[in-house]
């Protein structure tokens, strides 16, 4: 790679890879840092809708599979894809920079975006989403009837792609980035619970959407089952550190 300063010759600034805007070496650091924080919002980002619309697909195809009822219906999937999937989405690429993200490893130039096992977390992820949600259709519908069993469904999923956009947030744990780090986050959860309890609290909107409302107790095995991918998604970051190494590295002092 060629550098060259933008005092250069024309010619040197079109046989070179990259121009400094100025003479101080320290733009590339910066540089670097900013192309770093851009990238890994984008993967962020792409990490959570893909595995959220697997989750969807995963609990449709596998209740079709086991002869089920259909979990959910074709307004409540539109309505967590422009609602539940959006805001989040958005907020990961509005995370704020990682103060760790100099010491990370530098990424492989002939790696793709979903190198490194995230396909794999994809699917996992995405499958774990389907599973908790075809099992509190189960569950509503074996103890309460059908309308309960989509309500408690239609709100898991919600749900479980909500606190799911937390776990995206870092490779590392959770409760060692902290929760309340991003804001637009924070607000973009706020936001979708709130809409999510009017669709259910709101007697117009609960007709359009054919849900019901919930009792304490079928309230209490939705947030239950909703809160379950933090446990599970701590598990599999354990297991990808094992396998894939530390997110952080210390430079070797000679």
């Amino acid at each position: 790679m060629y550098l060259w300063v933008n005092g250069g010759t024309d010619v040197a600034k079109n046989a070179s890879d990259m121009i400094l805007a100025d003479d101080n070496f320290v733009t590339i650091v910066e540089a670097v840092k900013n192309g770093r924080h851009i990238y890994e919002n984008i993967k962020k980002a792409i990490h959570f809708l893909i595995s959220t619309n697997v989750g969807e697909i995963v609990a449709i195809f596998l209740g079709l599979l086991l002869g089920l009822d259909t979990p959910l219906l074709a307004i409540q999937l539109l309505w967590i894809n422009l609602i539940t999937d959006s805001f989040p989405a958005i907020a990961l690429g509005l995370e704020p920079v990682d103060k760790n993200i100099m010491d990370k490893k530098p990424k492989d130039s002939k790696k793709g975006l979903f190198a490194d096992g995230l396909w794999g977390k994809i699917f996992v992820e995405g499958t774990m989403i389907g599973v908790l949600t075809l099992f509190a259709f189960s569950l509503g519908t074996n103890l309460y009837g059908l309308e309960v069993g989509r309500t408690m469904a239609f709100i898991s999923l919600s749900m479980l792609e909500l606190i799911h956009s937390f776990n995206i947030r870092s490779e590392e744990s959770i409760f060692k980035v902290g929760i309340f780090k991003n804001i637009y986050l924070i607000g973009a959860f706020i936001l979708g619970i709130i809409m999510q309890l009017a669709v259910v609290a709101i007697p117009q909107i609960a007709k359009i959407f054919e849900v019901v409302p919930l009792n304490n107790i079928q309230w209490l095995y939705t947030i239950l089952i909703s809160i379950l991918p933090i446990f599970l998604i701590e598990m599999q970051k354990k297991i990808n550190e094992n396998k894939f190494g530390k997110v952080l590295y210390k430079p070797v002092m000679k």
